[in-house]
């Protein structure tokens, strides 16, 4: 991952290979660009120099537009990159956005100095979390290609006031580990599922949070066999592969409030004998993005010392079609003795939570959330960049929302319409996996009704439906790469926050 540091050294004399600047547009009669933040205390012959600079490139300041022009005259790095704020006031997600689009831009740069505003702890935080979020690429698999391709920036600087100032290193700290348990998720969804079935995943688990306060448990297929968790293991019945389930704790001393996470983790899905197209069915190797936040998540909460329990449940499989796989009509008895007819094997994400819900509750968590890339009508109903919220709690499903807001993740409430739960009667079992008609009407919603069955009275529990975020399948923006982007991590992180402070 990309180093960082601070430095409260003049901008314009610092050794560096680029010198980040922010601007904004100059507004009222003014036409162009000014300088804004810790650039705008430069020398007036520079500053000058600068700004009229980018005025002839026709630097419009607008969010996310970036201008390059020769340091020569104006500092002693070689280049400076301008990047627009927009008008203000600036929130610390639009300086997040800003240096990640600035990093990002930067690739192939070995060092790089960020003179971005400032003017809170928060803020420094937003600005050193988006530096190393759009410093993240996923390497592993380049051989041939690694030379022509460009490097990540190695070594980013941000300038503040004080680099000694104990509040500006808190936040530089907590944004290395908020940024290193978010690339964790990257990598993990990145990682193709042949070397990442869930035996793999969870010896990557352990690996993870090795030399942190965790306990891990991991349960194998006749461990699970043995515990009656039918739907891990009627998911995970066609693969080569058996299930795991991993149970990750964080117990620090003195924690009088516990938060639990429970993450589908199908590794690949194929949809079972109820297959999908063929068409991007490469990008289901991301099935897995909910385990990867609650994994990077408890990660992030051990490596700060989070005053909350957390605990989280990685619910893994593979769900392939063959010989032995779960067919439609089957009934699964899960974790808890719950019958489930399986109408759809594609509707597979729900059956895995459904056990790891009722696991979880048997740790007596004040909140529990399940994340999940769960339906495709997450996507239609909130496109790609945004997650559904559902809850047993109103109060709950919108602490999550403005948690997530605070930490940057765009989300939405969504309702759990009571009329949707008829739809899920079974003619043979308790529950089936779908909706015996209107499939398609509210699939988001009658899939988190469905969840619900498995939460018990008086248990304050929420549904994440990441399927939008998880996976970047257009064009890098702002801190978000191509491919796995670690969707939820802050959100989760943020809660467990919340939880410790009493504010959830």
């Amino acid at each position: 991952m990309t180093t960082l540091s601070l430095s409260s050294a003049d901008a314009a004399t610092q050794s560096t290979d680029a010198l980040v600047v922010a601007i904004a547009p100059a507004g009222g009669r003014k036409k162009g660009v000014v300088l804004v933040g810790p650039a705008a205390a430069l020398k007036a012959a520079p500053r000058r120099r600068l700004e009229e600079s980018l005025a002839a490139l026709g630097a419009t300041a607008a969010v996310g537009d970036t201008v390059r022009v020769p340091g020569a005259g104006i500092a002693a790095a070689p280049v400076v990159v301008a990047v627009g704020l927009g008008d203000g006031p600036w929130t610390d997600e639009t300086l997040r956005r800003a240096a990640g689009t600035a990093v990002r831009s930067l690739a192939g740069t070995r060092r790089a100095l960020l003179a971005l505003p400032h003017e809170s702890a928060g803020a420094v935080e937003a600005v050193a979390q988006g530096a190393l979020l759009g410093g993240y690429e996923f390497r592993t698999y380049r051989v041939d290609s690694t030379s022509s391709t460009k490097a990540p920036v190695d070594r980013v600087t941000v300038l503040v006031a004080d680099a000694k100032d104990a509040a500006a290193v808190a936040a530089v700290n907590r944004a290395r580990a908020v940024a290193g348990a978010v690339n964790l998720a990257r990598d993990l969804v990145n990682t193709p599922s042949a070397d990442l079935v869930p035996a793999d995943f969870a010896v990557a688990a352990q690996e993870a949070v090795a030399g942190l306060p965790v306990e891990v448990e991991v349960l194998d297929e006749t461990e699970l066999a043995a515990g009656g968790y039918g739907g891990i293991l009627g998911v995970g019945r066609g693969s080569a592969h058996p299930p795991r389930l991993v149970r990750l704790s964080y117990r620090p001393e003195g924690a009088t409030s516990h938060v639990a996470f429970v993450g589908k983790g199908i590794t690949f899905d194929t949809g079972g004998i109820s297959i999908k197209p063929s068409a991007n069915l490469h990008e289901m190797k991301s099935d897995m993005g909910g385990a990867a936040a609650a994994l990077g998540a408890i990660t992030a909460a051990a490596r700060l010392g989070l005053g909350v329990g957390v605990t989280s449940y990685l619910c893994l499989a593979e769900n392939m079609p063959s010989g032995s796989a779960q067919k439609p009509g089957d009934v699964l008895s899960t974790y808890g003795g719950k019958t489930v007819e399986v109408l759809d094997t594609d509707a597979e994400g729900r059956l895995v939570l459904a056990d790891g819900l009722v696991r979880a509750q048997e740790d007596k968590p004040d909140v529990l959330i399940d994340i999940a890339t769960l339906t495709g009508a997450a996507v239609i109903a909130l496109g790609s960049r945004t997650f559904g919220i559902m809850s047993n709690d109103d109060a709950l499903r919108d602490r999550i929302h403005d948690a997530a807001t605070r930490a940057g993740e765009p989300s939405w409430p969504m309702p759990q319409p009571e009329e949707l739960r008829t739809r899920l009667d079974s003619h043979v079992a308790d529950i089936a996996n779908i909706p015996l008609v209107g499939r398609r009407e509210g699939g988001m919603l009658s899939a988190s009704i469905f969840l619900r069955e498995f939460v018990g009275k008086g248990q304050r529990w929420a549904h994440l439906d990441i399927a939008g975020p998880a996976y970047n399948s257009h064009h890098a923006w702002a801190y978000t790469p191509r491919g796995g982007t670690g969707a939820a991590v802050r959100t989760l992180l943020q809660v467990a926050e919340d939880l410790a402070a009493g504010s959830v």
